[in-house]
């Protein structure tokens, strides 16, 4: 290995390093808080926000949050329900929900929006349920 390279090589390992190892949590008190402190702390403000409302939502149909990762189904008149938009086979989000069904395009796997059931494979199981209220208009999940 010539030995400009090996300078440049040691010198980007040095800069990874010392960025990867601070301990400065960016508050100024030089704590470090745990690795998972901000994704705790978003999912906790996640929970509270509106996921959308409830005219956004066809009967007999969904709408997919993609940026949530939610699919929220109105299978009858007044009857929500929410299930990840993360297919099951092989980690796509749903694309569409139409006839009855939640529709993944990157294989065909098709789920019920009554009970996220698989109607049609290769998904190898349901989409995992979301916990939601409906409060007036507003959908929420939690």
């Amino acid at each position: 290995m010539s030995a400009r390279r090996r300078t440049v090589l040691t010198a980007g390992a040095a800069a990874l390093a010392a960025g990867c190892g601070s301990s400065d949590d960016g508050d100024g008190d030089g704590s470090t808080a745990p690795a998972t402190a901000p994704e705790t702390r978003k999912a906790s403000e996640t929970s509270a926000a509106e996921l959308t409302r409830t005219s956004d939502v066809p009967v007999g149909g969904g709408t997919i949050l993609k940026d949530r990762k939610v699919v929220v189904t109105q299978p009858e008149a007044g009857d929500f329900r929410a299930f990840s938009a993360v297919c099951t086979h092989a980690g796509c989000i749903v694309a569409s929900v139409s006839d009855g069904t939640i529709n993944c395009a990157c294989h065909g796997s098709r789920f019920s929006i009554t009970d996220a059931a698989v109607e049609a494979g290769p998904a190898p199981r349901p989409l995992p349920v979301e916990r939601i209220t409906v409060q007036g208009d507003g959908i929420r999940l939690g």
